[in-house]
């Protein structure tokens, strides 16, 4: 059985799915029914239930977007940071391993030969290499916090996307902004990312940090040009002159806008198809929720 924290989110849902879906034996725990914020509880139900692997979905990513941690500092810190190292706690007394959302928003850029960052590199975006986002400071932290725990697992997603339209998926924000910064990032298709994160249950690679990006990068106008040819968007794309003017202003906090190596995850034996063609699967499929803008 697998412990699923963190099912309410918009990762913990794609989890959940799936896990219905397969009928994986799980239990999704949510905090109103069980603190597992506090190591004591966590323990005890884990020693209760003896689940093969935990799932940590949980966090906090502010509303609407990661502006909305600048206002809420303390509940981001314990969500990203001390909630993590408890969850730890509890699972290195019961011996089980576990899998914990990180974020490859610790990073901005790429290595200076254009190649992307891999699991050695130091976060360049962070409270210790900043300006950051206050996000971005409090998930490296949770990466420092986690340092040395057995049996754990960190999964650096960046920019979710999938099928199915929804205010946290990347192309659903990029169909509703009313204009565009150009970038190049790596992200991830929660298609691809849930099962292969599954598979680390059973696989059971080294335990450690894994950047968990479809291979390969792309471009804001790239992504954009695939949502006018799906017929997603009906006015044009209108773009930022530069990330000055983007700063300046649209958001309050830095992004970052990095692209990840995931030479390690294949290494592993865990292969992600290439963006390119995740992003073409996810809108062949697409799914409205609302009116098309």
């Amino acid at each position: 059985m697998i412990f699923l924290l963190g099912a309410g989110g918009y990762i913990g849902r794609a989890f959940q799915r799936h896990l219905v879906r397969h009928g994986v034996a799980h239990r999704a725990i949510r905090r109103t029914e069980l603190d597992y914020s506090e190591p004591s509880r966590l323990l005890a139900a884990l020693r209760a239930e003896r689940p093969a692997f935990l799932i940590n979905a949980s966090g906090y990513t502010g509303k609407p977007n990661v502006d909305g941690c600048e206002d809420h500092r303390a509940e981001c810190l314990f969500a990203n940071a001390v909630l993590p190292a408890r969850i730890a706690e509890a699972c290195a007394s019961a011996g089980v391993p576990w899998g914990h959302l990180s974020s490859g928003c610790i990073y901005q850029g790429a290595r200076p030969d254009g190649s992307g960052f891999t699991e050695l590199d130091a976060p360049n975006f962070c409270f210790r290499a900043g300006p950051c986002s206050f996000y971005s400071g409090t998930k490296a932290l949770g990466e420092e916090l986690l340092a040395g725990y057995p049996d754990v697992y960190l999964w650096r997603l960046r920019i979710p996307f999938d099928h199915v339209d929804n205010p946290r998926n990347y192309l659903s924000k990029l169909l509703r902004y009313a204009r565009l910064l150009e970038a190049r990032n790596s992200i991830t298709h929660l298609a691809d990312f849930v099962p292969a994160a599954l598979s680390f249950a059973t696989l059971r690679p080294a335990p450690g940090i894994y950047n968990f990006t479809n291979p390969g990068a792309v471009t804001t106008r790239e992504v954009a040009a695939m949502l006018a040819a799906a017929g997603l968007r009906r006015t044009p794309f209108v773009f930022f002159a530069d990330e000055a003017e983007f700063l300046r202003e649209a958001v309050r906090a830095p992004r970052s806008n990095c692209v990840l190596d995931t030479a390690k995850l294949l290494a592993a034996g865990i292969s992600l198809p290439p963006i390119h063609d995740a992003l073409r699967s996810a809108l062949a499929r697409w799914e409205p929720d609302s009116p098309t803008p």
